[in-house]
């Protein structure tokens, strides 16, 4: 199994596909740094030699923010959000969709399991 900044990428796969499981690497930046590093983009993991894999490392390192540092990064954006009492920020707060998406219906990624409230049962008559 090849390690890349801190990620173990799995060897089956294709390298162009493995690299995005790095956070911060998607399709289109994972191409690009396999063009920077000069390795064909449909060869498997297990079939690289380590000087490709160095090379890969390489270019992640001196031109992209990934895995740890990013988190920091996304994570400190949104602190100050939240810190300035922006909208964005208190719908940060409070676990609701910040990106104006409707919250009537729908939103159950954000807002979590469906809490249905009391008083929908018929009541029972009672015998006095």
């Amino acid at each position: 199994m090849a390690r890349i900044s801190g990620v173990t990428i799995p060897n089956e796969k294709q390298v162009w596909v493995a690299l995005t499981y790095i956070y911060g690497i998607g399709e289109k930046t994972s191409r690009e740094i396999l063009s920077q590093a000069k390795v064909e983009t449909s060869v498997r993991v297990k079939d690289l030699n380590d000087g490709e894999l160095s090379r890969i490392q390489e270019v992640i390192s001196e031109k992209y923010t990934v895995e740890g540092e990013l988190q920091r990064i996304v994570s400190g954006n949104i602190k100050r959000l939240k810190d300035i009492k922006s909208y964005r920020g208190a719908r940060h707060t409070a676990n609701l969709p910040s990106r104006g998406q409707r919250t009537k219906t729908n939103a159950r990624t954000r807002r979590g399991k469906k809490v249905t409230v009391g008083g929908t049962a018929k009541k029972v008559a009672s015998k006095t």
